[in-house]
């Protein structure tokens, strides 16, 4: 398994979205496009991305209204792609929680940089994680190489699978509330329970011997789930 790191990209200027969307793909990233900002605020909570390049022009609210909502639950990186250079338009993203803050135009190699660094800044230990790799009986999982495996044979999860079985894994040993990987995974949004329930079936079918009997994702019946701790049966 090879997940991609996935950028959602807000931008209302259909050209260089089309032109950010190619390079980035070119890159190696998922590029994940919308226009406006209620939609963005959507997308940010049900396609989990690695960090957001989020315009401040957009027609039906302000960029910083839209970081302002996404800061109350969400820590996902945010660089401002803006032509607005004035200090203050600048000084006033980064204390809502922009990462970055990049005027147009940009140069191509200029925001691939700034992407890495707020991605690898995000990803740094300590913000859970302890180390690199994780390892509990015959499941391993690779946080920089973003594989999981069992027995030593890799296993292919999509990106909302791969973001749960990290988040568990990172609170190994710890009970993890419906609610609290509901917030970490879509935010606000509440009406997903079942889509979780769904992904921790999926999960569990391709890492478990018997996922009746789980010995990796283990349920706490009625509050939610625990990854099991290593050498844990």
């Amino acid at each position: 398994m090879n997940i991609r790191e996935k950028v959602l990209l807000v931008e209302d200027e259909k050209s260089l979205a089309s032109f950010i969307t190619a390079l980035l793909s070119h890159r190696g990233y998922e590029v994940v496009h919308v226009a406006c900002g209620e939609m963005a605020v959507h997308m940010a909570a049900s396609h989990v991305p690695d960090l957001i390049l989020l315009d401040l022009s957009l027609p039906d609210m302000d960029g910083i209204d839209v970081l302002t909502r996404l800061r109350e639950w969400s820590d996902v990186p945010v660089i401002i792609i803006s032509e607005r250079q004035g200090e203050q338009d600048k000084v006033k993203a980064l204390d809502c929680g922009a990462n970055d803050y990049v005027v147009k135009p940009f140069g191509n190699d200029e925001l691939s940089a700034r992407i890495r660094a707020a991605i690898r800044i995000h990803k740094r230990p300590g913000a859970a994680r302890k180390s690199s790799v994780f390892f509990s009986g015959g499941l391993t999982i690779d946080y920089e190489k973003r594989n999981v495996a069992v027995d030593g044979n890799l296993v292919q999860l999509t990106p909302t699978e791969y973001k749960i079985i990290v988040l568990l894994s990172q609170n190994a040993g710890k009970v993890l509330t419906h609610d609290h990987i509901l917030g970490c995974l879509w935010g606000p949004y509440t009406g997903e329970s079942q889509m979780l329930r769904v992904n921790v079936a999926n999960i569990r079918r391709k890492i478990e011997k018997n996922p009746a009997e789980p010995e990796y994702i283990l349920t706490e019946m009625g509050v939610g789930y625990r990854m099991a701790e290593i050498g844990e049966k």
